[in-house]
């Protein structure tokens, strides 16, 4: 546009004067990794694509397309192309994760809660909060899997679907194993712990 502007006849000055004119609202001096940034945006109209699929959506509207083909970059039709390869690998990237952590807490977290729990048979004075924490573990296990199957089908949807509904209780499933490995029996957490992670080439 700035090419365009000064090849037209403007001059320099004139030129990068109105495309500063026509732009000034992005530009901001304070701290763009704080919350207040965030907000400052949205009141001055500009969009916040802070996720995947939002960032995607974008990928192949008019306005891009036009700016893509404008660029001899993309054509419309690989605009989308590009877009649904974007999508496809996001959602399998994600399925792949959810997979994964529930077969995690079935297969070792949950069978180690249960050993640990049976430590306290004999003296449940001593079991504390174990039951709830473990309890807690398995219902937040149960509504992933519930939201992973009632996911929707088409591309967009599904993406935007795992991001919004299914990655937060991947956390919430997270939350509740964190809390689980502060009571299990260490040698029973079927893991590697943050601690041994972080400081076991000291060993």
């Amino acid at each position: 546009h700035l090419a365009s502007l000064i090849e037209g006849g403007m001059s320099t000055r004139d030129a990068v004067a109105q495309m500063y004119k026509e732009n000034r609202n992005v530009i901001f001096t304070g701290n763009g990794y704080s919350a207040e940034w965030p907000e400052e945006a949205k009141k001055r109209g500009l969009p916040n694509l802070n996720t995947t699929p939002l960032a995607v959506a974008t990928f192949n509207t008019a306005k891009a397309k036009a700016v893509f083909e404008a660029m001899k970059v993309f054509s419309s039709d690989e605009c989308d192309a590009r877009q649904e390869v974007m999508l496809e690998s996001y959602n399998t990237t994600i399925c792949v994760e959810v997979s994964t952590l529930i077969t995690m807490v079935d297969t070792a977290i949950i069978p180690a809660c249960a050993a640990d729990m049976a430590i306290y048979a004999g003296m449940t004075s001593l079991k504390g909060n174990r039951e709830a924490t473990y309890t807690a573990v398995k219902k937040e296990t149960d509504t992933l899997k519930q939201l992973f199957a009632n996911k929707p089908h088409d591309l967009a949807a599904e993406a935007s679907y795992l991001c919004e509904k299914v990655k937060p209780q991947m956390a919430a499933v997270r939350a509740s194993v964190d809390k689980a490995e502060d009571l299990i029996q260490k040698d029973l957490y079927p893991y590697p712990t943050y601690e041994e992670l972080i400081y076991s080439h000291h060993s």
